[in-house]
């Protein structure tokens, strides 16, 4: 087995994971994953091994999808997000498959905030890793995802 074989055993099912949870459709996940693996391959040269393989294809992962979401010009109505005083966000994102709505808030926001959203709750990356991927500690990575989550929770609130 090469190790374009083992990386791609190892992380497919993560990968699909995470693009299932931010679209919601399983075909498109799956096609999203093939190509985030295509694109991977396609730049493996460009990988400096200064984070883990695994946060990088969830980063070209992202990309992935935001690159489809633009391309398709895909909006969603935030009018229909409930909110209640004790909000769980996490387990609101994942247990809807309006997820979108949520990601049509947090597209306004700062990238840092976004990015280390994404990576926390999409990516179910630690806080360890996320800091390790933008050469940060994970205090910072911690602090910056809750202020992205604090946010993400009053602008619920006002819709």
């Amino acid at each position: 087995m090469t190790e374009l074989e083992k990386i791609y055993n190892d992380y497919f099912g993560d990968i699909y994971r995470f693009l299932y949870r931010l679209c919601g459709n399983k075909h498109l996940a799956e096609d999203l994953t093939s190509e985030t693996f295509f694109k991977a391959i396609q730049s493996i040269d460009s990988f400096k091994g200064e984070s883990d393989i695994k946060t990088w294809l969830f980063q070209i992962a992202k990309n992935t999808y935001f690159s489809y979401t633009r391309k398709n010009k895909i909006f969603v109505n935030i009018a229909d997000i409930q909110t209640e005083a004790n909000i769980n966000i996490e387990k609101t994102i994942l247990q809807k498959e309006s997820s979108e709505q949520i990601i049509q808030i947090l597209h306004h926001f700062p990238e840092t905030y976004k990015e280390v959203f994404y990576l926390r709750v999409f990516g179910e990356l630690d806080f360890q890793q996320i800091g390790q991927l933008f050469g940060r500690t994970n205090n910072w990575a911690c602090v910056t995802f809750h202020r992205a989550r604090k946010k993400l929770i009053n602008e619920m609130r006002e819709q």
